[in-house]
Formats: C-alpha cells, sequence, structure tokens
C-alpha cells in the first residue's frame, strides 16, 4: 500500500512539473506569437501596396523586355518541363494542424502540377515540410532550417535568387510558394502563391484597350488618369494587371 501511495505521489509531482514547464512554454510562445504578428501587421501594407505598383507598371512592352514577366507554356506546348514548389513551415512542433495543413497543400499542388506535365522540385523552409518529404522519398533540393522566426530580406534574396536564374534560363515553367496565410491565432489557412499569369493579364489588356482608349478620349483623359484619377485609376489598372 505503502509502496502503491509513493509512486502515485511521484507521478503526481511529474505531472505537476509537466505542467509548470508547458506552461512556461506557453507563456514564451505568446511573447513570440505578439511580436510575429505586429511584425505581419507592419509589413502587409507595404507588401500590398509593392503589388499595386507593380500592377500599374506592367506593360506589354515591358514584358517582352524582361523574362521574368513572361508566363512560359506547359511541357505540353513546348515550354520548361520543371516546376518549383516552395513550401514554409515550422522547425517545431505543438502547432496543432499548422504544418499538417500546409503540407497538404504542398502535396496538392504537386500532384495538379506533375498531372500537367511538370517534374516538381520542393524547395523547404523548415524543419517539418523538410522532413517530411524526406520520409516520403522525395528529397528537397533546398533544405533551409536556419531561418526561425525572425527572416530578413537577405534571407528572401537567398530563396529567390536560385529560382529567379533558372526561371530566367528557361528551366523553370512554375514557381509556386506555399506558406500560411495569418489572419488570427486561431486560424492561419495555407495560401499559394504563384509565378505572374502575366499572359493571362495581356490577354485581358488586349481585348479591353480599345474600350479603355474611347472612355479616355471622350472624358477627355488620357489613359484612365485625370479625373478618374487615385482610386479610379488604381482600379482600372488592376482590372487588367491583376497578379496571383
Amino acid at each position: 500500500m505503502a509502496k502503491a501511495s509513493r509512486a502515485l505521489l511521484r507521478r503526481i509531482r511529474t505531472v505537476q512539473n509537466t505542467r509548470r514547464i508547458t506552461k512556461t512554454m506557453e507563456l514564451v510562445s505568446a511573447s513570440k506569437l505578439k511580436r510575429a504578428t505586429d511584425r505581419v501587421a507592419a509589413a502587409r501594407p507595404y507588401a500590398e501596396a509593392l503589388r499595386e505598383v507593380l500592377g500599374d507598371l506592367v506593360t506589354p512592352d515591358l514584358v517582352e523586355r524582361f523574362p521574368l514577366l513572361r508566363q512560359p507554356p506547359p511541357p505540353a506546348k513546348g515550354g520548361p518541363a520543371r516546376a518549383a514548389v516552395l513550401l514554409a513551415t515550422s522547425n517545431r512542433g505543438l502547432a496543432g494542424a499548422f504544418n499538417a495543413n500546409l503540407i497538404k497543400e504542398a502535396r496538392r499542388r504537386i500532384a495538379a502540377l506533375e498531372a500537367e506535365g511538370y517534374t516538381v522540385d520542393v524547395y523547404a523552409i523548415g524543419k517539418k515540410g523538410a522532413g517530411y518529404f524526406r520520409y516520403t522519398g522525395r528529397k528537397p533540393v533546398l533544405d533551409r532550417q536556419d531561418i526561425g522566426d525572425r527572416p530578413t530580406a537577405a534571407h528572401a534574396t537567398e530563396l529567390a535568387a536560385p529560382l529567379i536564374e533558372a526561371y530566367v534560363r528557361g528551366e523553370l515553367g512554375r514557381v509556386e510558394f506555399v506558406h500560411a496565410n495569418y489572419r488570427s491565432a486561431l486560424s492561419t489557412p495555407p495560401q499559394m502563391q504563384q509565378s505572374r499569369k502575366i499572359r493571362q493579364a495581356l490577354s485581358l489588356y488586349e481585348q479591353s484597350k480599345d474600350l479603355i482608349a474611347l472612355g479616355a478620349y471622350a472624358a477627355g483623359l488620357v489613359a484612365c488618369g485625370g479625373a478618374f484619377g487615385g482610386a479610379g485609376r488604381r482600379r482600372c489598372c488592376h482590372l487588367h494587371f491583376r497578379f496571383t
């Protein structure tokens, strides 16, 4: 009886110690989450403004001059046979379905690209994503586990440089980035962003440029400027140059 009581007391102390440890981990995580959400909230307006500026600047002439703005044809039509999926996950677990949802979305995109005839390379940011694909026999071309929760512009440059070079050389026909879209602490659904569909945007431009010119002429304006100005001009441009 005494032996059973001692074992029960040891078990109670073990549970209490574990509770204290997890409580400390929770406090540390809450502090890190607050700093991370503040950085996301501060950076998001700049990212959205940058997309708007790029959308306003793209023209058919510019696309002909810069290879990065072109959308290669699919492999079935003679385009590059390789595609890249860049997956960003965390280095640690205890995050519920956070990593599982990202990996599931990456698998879905890989299957879709392979159905289009692409050979897909995985570029992994974070231990969980890289570990999963190594386990399934698909070794990532890139495995970065050193970035952590403080990414910098230098990290982004290091990740983008090889993809940009391969895209310009015509070795990659598609680049897709799978990452978490932060909405709240309880909602971080996976999101996919792909290389810009410039050809589709230019097609819309060609179909509607005559209508735009007619409206601009009738109003005594030039290229949706003048009285449309400001938000009206941005809306007009986004109708024809919307990036994904």
